[in-house]
């Protein structure tokens, strides 16, 4: 039989360990994340749908100039009174997933100013003998597109559900916290030359947070006390969430212009494809 500082020292290398194999099961340890490479920005599963929709007969000529943060929401203290709660690239994301859905010509206007400058440049050396090689051809007109993308990140919320678990006995005690914030986005498609919204979609997706400790407190003998605490915090990125909800909005809005009309596949057969039913057949809850 083991003695007590024995069993509490039983108890403590279980718990340690135990927050080992969490930490492994995040591909982190327990110390520390640790250095990593650059890699290319994980996706959602919404990613993945994006990119198995079936093909347009033609491509959509569209542009976005601003899709904003709407909310107004800054994180909380202590972190920055100044920081915004959401991502301010939040056109760069759509205009990604415009290109990567393959139903998109995407037009550059969020840099327009830049795009023109260059194309002034270009202008005034075509009339110098020095002109260079690159810079000798004549401008074409830039294309113009025939749907305007608009629409932001309309609103945040905070701590939608919080709760948690914990027991405690003899010094020897576990516990989780949860907590879910929820972003909320509207993307709106116009045709350019009525001004009619042809489709507006409202997506939501949560963002999660979880805390997991484990630990001793416990006087192994008299003035002698034993503290030993592990856990770890997980954080789902605010962007990547950001990301997810405005692929999911686009994939509804493909959706959405198919079943009116607005625009039409490449073969009809394949509007039984199984992530346009799946996307075709949601509908918005009732609270």
């Amino acid at each position: 039989m083991l003695n007590p500082i024995a069993r509490l020292f039983f108890a403590a290398n279980l718990f340690f360990l135990t927050g080992c194999q969490m930490a492994q099961n995040t591909s982190e340890s327990l110390f520390g994340p640790g250095l990593t490479e650059a890699t290319l920005t994980p996706r959602a599963s919404t990613y993945r749908d994006l990119k198995s929709l079936p093909s347009p007969r033609g491509k959509i000529v569209a542009t976005v100039y601003n899709f904003r943060d709407q909310t107004g929401q800054y994180k909380p203290i202590p972190a920055s009174s100044f920081s915004t709660a959401v991502t301010q690239g939040a056109t760069a994301m759509l205009i990604n997933a415009m290109n990567e859905s393959g139903w998109f010509i995407p037009l550059e206007r969020e840099g327009l100013q830049n795009l023109l400058t260059e194309r002034k440049i270009i202008r005034a050396a075509l009339k110098k003998p020095d002109t260079p090689t690159n810079n000798d051809d004549e401008l074409p007109s830039l294309l113009a597109a025939n749907v305007l993308i608009e629409g932001g990140i309309v609103a945040y919320e905070s701590n939608i559900k919080t709760g948690g678990a914990g027991a405690r006995y003899f010094g020897i005690g576990a516990s989780e916290q949860y907590r879910a914030d929820q972003v909320t986005v509207n993307i709106r498609a116009i045709d350019i030359r009525s001004g009619r919204i042809l489709h507006s979609v409202l997506t939501t997706k949560s963002i999660l947070s979880q805390e997991i400790t484990t630990g001793v407190f416990r006087f192994v003998e008299y003035k002698r006390l034993l503290e030993i605490e592990a856990g770890t915090t997980t954080n789902e990125p605010a962007q990547l969430c950001v990301l997810s909800a405005i692929e999911s909005a686009l994939i509804h809005l493909i959706a959405q212009g198919i079943e009116d009309n607005s625009w039409a596949l490449a073969n009809m057969n394949e509007v039984n494809n199984s992530t346009l039913q799946q996307y075709m057949s949601q509908e918005p809850a009732i609270h």
